[in-house]
């Protein structure tokens, strides 16, 4: 993967859908997490449609539970281990 966004910050799904279409037109092989108030971002819909052509999107269950309770997740469910997983195989990381 070339770069995992790394999503933390609750207007960080605000800054990320631009970055992924930016990314997608430079042919980039993407993939995020979401944790703490990053879980907020998935709320929006282009964003969670956006992240379908991410080679991955994992949201940390805990934070989604924490701050989107009762709601679906549209990306997979992981843990801080999927996390370091991911930076593991990213070429870069951008923090948001």
């Amino acid at each position: 993967m070339d770069i995992l966004f790394h999503v933390s910050t609750a207007a960080g799904g605000r800054l990320l859908y631009p970055l992924l279409l930016a990314a997608r037109r430079a042919d980039c092989r993407v993939g995020a997490f979401f944790t703490h108030e990053g879980v907020l971002g998935l709320r929006d819909t282009d964003l969670a449609a956006a992240l379908i052509q991410a080679d991955r999107a994992v949201v940390c269950e805990e934070s989604w539970h924490r701050f989107c309770p009762g709601l679906p997740c549209p990306v997979e469910a992981g843990s801080q281990t999927s996390n370091s997983a991911l930076m593991g195989e990213a070429r870069k990381v951008v923090s948001l």
